[in-house]
Parts: structure tokens; sequence; C-alpha cells
């Protein structure tokens, strides 16, 4: 009887298993991705990636990320594993307040060289700035298992602006968010931080750049979305973990914004929102802030002081930029990940006083993620 009830089982789980790999096969076919989820493109044969074996590697990671079902599997998964004490799932240490990412805690990951920055600042005739922000596991490093807790973040940065060169004005983010760590400063199911702690960070930002910052009590806060679900929870599916609140901090007294384009490699242009309710509505809800990524995008306001402000940045600027309106007629924002060439291939930078770089760690532990500036 216990031989039958094996076999049976064992006969549920094949077909099953087979049932989703027709039909994953089948999206695959019809161009359709299992799940929504382009991260990986159906892989084209050709000879060469045949015998090398790149092929089967592309096509095993392929159907890793489009497998029918994919996020019904992950979740079972993450929810069996916690239920057992399993803390990691996929690399995300999961708990009933917050996912965290543990791959900078369980390696030390090497920044990027600072090279780049140094000779864009010798070159430049304006203030250059620098910021570095942490990872959550770093700032939230006391909540996590010891042998998780992040405690060499603080000294990752230390060293890379120690690279940095006398021109390039070091801006310390991480001693301005570990003290709050109370506070909601970071998603609880995405690696990007809270608009809160983007503000945090911008008082001290913006006296650096001469300005004073505008209170937190003159701001109006509306909460867009009090539903999001960010990377780590696509890399988990755990659903006990809160969801997260994006917030648009408005400033009715304040300076309008006059015009916003986004520039596509070519040169081309179009007209765009510094808070995109349309993009986030129809996709991921964060492209709240600034929309689809674009290599350039160009901001003018409504302040008569005629300074301008060039920002170099990554995903963690997303938030923080509209905090700077108040103070710059005009902003260019610059997202390496996404341009080809050099810098000078696409905007003058002598024609902005001032340029703010803002990284997280983990896009500046990508080799070459500063290489445009050449």
């Amino acid at each position: 009887m216990e031989n039958k009830i094996n076999r049976i089982t064992a006969a549920v789980l094949s077909a099953a298993v087979i049932a989703a790999l027709v039909l994953t096969t089948v999206r695959a076919a019809g161009g359709k991705a299992a799940d929504e989820l382009d991260a990986v493109s159906f892989p084209r044969p050709s000879l060469s990636s045949v015998v090398n074996g790149e092929f089967g590697r592309d096509l095993g990671e392929y159907f890793a990320e489009h497998f029918a079902g994919r996020d019904m599997w992950l979740g079972m998964k993450a929810h069996l594993e916690a239920g057992v004490g399993e803390s990691i799932v996929n690399g995300i240490y999961i708990s009933d307040q917050r996912l965290v990412d543990t791959h900078t805690s369980l390696r030390r990951v090497e920044l990027t060289n600072a090279d780049p920055v140094n000779s864009f600042a010798s070159e430049y005739d304006g203030a250059v700035y620098f910021v570095a922000v942490p990872t959550s596991a770093g700032v939230y490093g006391s909540t996590l298992p010891e042998h998780l807790a992040n405690n060499h973040e603080k000294q990752q940065i230390d060293r890379f602006y120690e690279e940095l060169g006398s021109r390039v004005r070091k801006i310390d983010a991480y001693n301005i968010l570990k003290p709050i760590s109370d506070n909601y400063i970071y998603c609880r199911s995405d690696s990007k931080w809270t608009s809160y702690g983007a503000y945090c960070v911008y008082k001290t930002v913006i006296q650096k750049l001469v300005f004073q910052p505008i209170a937190y009590d003159k701001y109006s806060i509306r909460h867009v979305f009090s539903d999001y679900r960010g990377d780590l929870y696509d890399r988990t599916r755990y659903m006990k973990c809160p969801d997260d609140v994006l917030d648009i901090y408005d400033y009715s007294s304040g300076a309008e914004v006059l015009s916003c384009l986004k520039y596509d490699n070519d040169g081309s242009y179009h007209a765009a929102s510094v808070y995109d309710l349309e993009a986030a509505g129809n996709g991921d809800k964060y492209d709240l802030y600034l929309g689809k990524d674009a290599p350039l995008m160009k901001i003018r306001t409504s302040v008569s002081n005629s300074r301008k402000l060039l920002v170099i940045k990554d995903s963690f600027a997303d938030c923080f930029i509209p905090f700077l309106l108040q103070h710059y007629s005009e902003i260019a924002i610059v997202s390496p990940e996404y341009m080809e060439g050099r810098l000078k291939d696409h905007i003058d930078p002598d024609k902005y006083e001032q340029t703010l770089f803002l990284f997280g760690i983990d896009s500046l532990s990508q080799k070459g993620i500063l290489d445009l500036l050449y």
C-alpha cells in the first residue's frame, strides 16, 4: 500500500513538473515571460554557444527565471524554510519585519576604482561632492544574526573615500543613517531607502552644497502607494513582511518645475515628469520617482538663482532628487548604467557649477560603473 502511494505521489509530482516545463516552453515560444519577468531573454543558439556550453547555461538561467508558477514555488519555498527556522532564502534574510540582502554581509565586496572620479574632478571647473549610501544590511546589522551582521560597510566606504582626491568632498551618509535606524529609512521589501531616509541625508548634503534645507514640517506628505513590494520580495515572494509605502513630499510654497526632459543615447528626447504616476501605475511602482530609467534627464525650475547642478547617480538618487529642486534653476541627471559612450558625448559638465555623485555601495561594487567619466 505504501509503495502504491509513493508511486502515485511521484507520478503526480512528475506530471506537475512536466506540465510546468511545457507551459514555460510554450510561453517562451510565444514571446511571453512567465510571471511577466523580463530579466532574462530567451537565448538564441549558435554553433559556438552550443559547443562551448554557453547556450546550455543561458537556457538553464532562462528557465529558472521564467519557470511557470515561479512566484508560487518561490513563496512556498520561503515560507517552508522560514517555518523550519531557515532565515536565508535566495540570499535574502527574511523576518516578519523586513527583508535584507545579505550578499555584502556574506562576502567582502570591493568597491570600484575611484580613479575616474578623481580624473573628472581634476578636469572640472566646479565643486565635486560624493555620497556613498550603505545598504540596509549595513544600517540594520544589529538586527541580523551575528554571522550575518554587516560590520564592514563603513570600512568599505572609508577606504573608497580615502582613494578620492582632495578635490572631491566626501559626505558621510553612513553616520547619518546608522543612528536613526529605528526609523523607517529603508524599504522593508526593497533594497532602496525610503523618501524619509533620503530626506535625512538631503539635510546634510544640501548644507554641504551651501544651501539651507527645507524643514520637515514644511512638507505635506502624500502616501501615494501603501502596497509596494520591491526587488527583495520579488526574489523571495515572502508574504509576511509588511508592504512598503511610497511617499511624495510636497512643498506648496516653493518653486515649480517648468520643464522635465529625458534624453536617449541618440540625442532624442521627450517630456517626462519628476513624479510619474502613469509609469508607476503601469509597471514598477518605484518608477513613481523620475519614471522609467534614462541615460540623461534635465529639469528646469522656477528658482531664480541661476544655479545649476549635475547629478551622477544610481537608483538611490531617484527619490532624493526631488528634494534638490527647491535650490537650483536647473538639474541634469546622469545614469551611467544606461548611458553609452563617454559623459562628454552627452553633456558638458562645465556648464554646471557643482556635481554631486550619489551611489549605493552595491552599485559601487560593480567594476566599471564610473568608467564613462573618462
